[in-house]
């Protein structure tokens, strides 16, 4: 069915129902969900808010779910009509009139109803299955709690996975910095573009059987209320994500990883997820998977580029307006030189948090922590860095300790002329510390945050 064919359709419904036709934005919203727009895209292109929107469409899907006896929602209503489609073609051929909910379609004359783009009765379609709903598993999914602004990074995930239909993102970032926060808050907003949608943490490390298993089972469950009598063989995941639009989320993705290498090398015995994403990402489907971690996979390119269906988007702190909601939080926002606190612990959510309630529980002590640049390592900061820190390879740990031994950025023709390490390791070694949100680089120059640096050199000298 082509876009008027089932507008054509959906108008005949309404029509019936309430005995008005489709008004123009009624059209706009369900042009818009065919076309896979958001509720955002359809109020800016129709020029009025995106609550109105949402309110017609809950409006109009209500009003379909009354019709066609079955829930209909943004996500599965192409899906719907198509299959009132087929269904008022194979009635026809079965009694000269039939009534889907208040429409009645009689059968006078010999050919079939008019039904846009039928198929003969000998022909099989794919859209026979039974009425979809939305699934649902955030059984896993942390509770949101406070969110502080990330609107350029909330646009650009949105962007990337309803407009650009990309198939495998990698959200990646210091520990601390706000990756599933940030994850959480985005799966909120998108959840109803999708027929499925899972949020599952790898921690601790499922093996891709495992995994492959529970993420069948969960797709599967429209089929088994099509044939709950039968045991039918399970579809191969990737089947599953080319029949359905589905959201998953895999949290703590470093979990595949091994501790005491470069970062992105997976554990024994996990190495065939390697070949899975390879597959998510080449094979056609309508899916995407959201990785979060602190570490991700090797194959994972750190650049973007627009002509493949695979992105990264590495999180960096808060800018100093949000940053400042969280001393606010503490009632610290109003200190002097607030700014030089959040500059200090470059707008890590944690980092900033545990250092306000230190300052809390100390009773005022910022005067003290402003007046000589003191960086704070609360045991809550420490037992953060630690975890990501003890999964470093020695070769990373001998550069972080030549790095924070420096107080101004070094260039990498410098380090290259350290006689311990060989220039391939290091070369190698410096790559993995960026990847791990460890060090910073600009240019050929190299750096790494004054709290990273504060605990290099109290742990590692």
């Amino acid at each position: 069915m082509n876009l008027e064919e089932v507008l054509k359709l959906a108008d005949e419904i309404v029509f019936t129902k309430t005995g008005q036709h489709l008004d123009d934005l009624q059209a706009a919203v369900l042009r818009g969900t065919l076309q896979r727009e958001t509720y955002k895209q359809i109020a800016k292109d129709f020029d009025c808010s995106e609550s109105s929107v949402r309110n017609e469409g809950s409006e109009l899907w209500q009003i379909l779910s009354e019709e066609l006896g079955e829930e209909v929602s943004k996500s599965n209503f192409r899906a719907a009509m198509e299959r009132l489609q087929v269904s008022l073609f194979s009635k026809y051929f079965a009694q000269d009139s039939l009534q889907i909910g208040c429409v009645n379609y009689c059968g006078e004359a010999r050919h079939p109803p008019d039904i846009p783009n039928s198929h003969p009765p000998n022909q099989q379609t794919s859209n026979t299955q039974s009425p979809q709903t939305l699934y649902q598993d955030l059984s896993e999914m942390p509770d949101l709690g406070a969110f502080y602004d990330r609107t350029p990074e909330l646009d650009t995930l949105t962007t990337w996975i309803l407009q650009q239909h990309c198939r495998l993102i990698a959200l990646t970032g210091i520990s601390g910095i706000g990756k599933t926060t940030l994850a959480v808050q985005l799966v909120q907003q998108i959840k109803d573009e999708f027929e499925y949608v899972i949020w599952w943490s790898l921690y601790p490390s499922p093996t891709l059987t495992e995994f492959q298993d529970k993420l069948i089972q969960f797709l599967s469950q429209s089929d088994n209320l099509d044939s709950p009598a039968t045991n039918q063989k399970p579809l191969p995941l990737i089947k599953y994500l080319q029949k359905h639009r589905c959201l998953v989320v895999l949290d703590d993705i470093h979990s595949l990883f091994s501790s005491g290498e470069l970062a992105g090398k997976y554990k024994p015995g996990y190495e065939n997820y390697r070949s899975f994403f390879k597959q998510v990402e080449q094979l056609s489907h309508q899916s995407c998977f959201l990785l979060i971690g602190w570490e991700q996979s090797r194959e994972i390119p750190q650049t973007n580029s627009q002509n493949t269906p695979i992105r990264t988007l590495k999180i960096t702190g808060l800018d100093i307006p949000a940053a400042q909601e969280i001393l606010r939080d503490y009632e610290l926002a109003e200190i002097e030189n607030y700014s030089a606190l959040i500059l200090r612990y470059q707008g890590n959510p944690l980092w900033l948090q545990t250092v306000a309630t230190l300052i809390q529980e100390l009773a005022g002590c910022e005067h003290e922590i402003l007046l000589d640049d003191t960086i704070l390592l609360p045991e809550r900061l420490k037992n953060s860095l630690h975890q990501q820190l003890s999964r470093l390879s020695e070769i990373e740990k001998q550069v972080l300790s030549l790095l924070a031994q420096a107080s101004e950025p070094i260039k990498r023709a410098k380090l290259l002329q350290n006689t311990l390490i060989p220039p391939s390791d290091l070369l190698n070694a410096l790559q993995s510390l960026s990847r791990r949100s460890l060090i910073e680089q600009q240019a050929d120059f190299y750096t790494m945050p004054l709290v990273v640096r504060q605990y290099v050199n109290s742990t590692f000298t």
